[in-house]
């Protein structure tokens, strides 16, 4: 118990430190009046190696899922998205169940307009939290924001984008870590 302390520590007090200003926001204005839509977007934490088809989420991983949940314990989630892998559904689970919400399925083979067309409709003037792959997220927040975001390697974790839509239609997208 005591070697996994101490990572799960320092990934929270990273997370912390690098969360993008826009969570910090989003805490403090939970009654705020405008309607804006706000997605916050992480690629799945570490996955346990060997080749699994559908792997589980290794120590570190499951320390980084507990870092995401205590980055977003503030932040008022109607609903939480996840495709139907171990990985991702492991990293939203902690979140999921701070806030009270069932972790829902979204087909990673869904082209990413679809998906944030579906968002859209689906969660106006709310906020939503979505995890998903190296080879889907970039492509989400694109869709989301109509904005460039740069592709992910295998070995990027802990990326948090918070897109946010106001009223007006205007999207803005911030990048920081958990």
């Amino acid at each position: 118990m005591r070697p996994l302390l101490l990572p799960l520590l320092l990934v929270a007090l990273a997370g912390c430190a690098l969360q993008p200003s826009g969570l910090r926001e989003l805490q403090a204005q939970e009654g705020a009046q405008e309607l804006q839509t706000t997605f916050i977007v992480v690629r799945h934490a570490e996955k346990l190696a060997g080749g699994a088809e559908d792997p589980p989420l290794d120590g570190d991983g499951q320390a980084r899922a507990q870092a995401l949940a205590q980055t977003l314990a503030e932040v008022p989630l109607q609903a939480v998205y996840s495709t139907p892998t171990r990985r991702t559904r492991e990293t939203a689970a902690p979140v999921a169940a701070a806030m009270g919400l069932e972790v829902r399925d979204y087909d990673p083979g869904l082209a990413p307009s679809e998906l944030a067309t579906m968002l859209h409709i689906r969660h106006a003037g709310d906020t939503v939290l979505l995890v998903g792959h190296s080879n889907t997220v970039p492509g989400i927040v694109t869709a989301l924001c109509a904005c460039p975001v740069d592709p992910l390697t295998e070995e990027d974790y802990g990326d948090l984008y918070l897109v946010r839509l106001s009223a007006d239609g205007e999207a803005t997208m911030e990048r920081g870590r958990f």
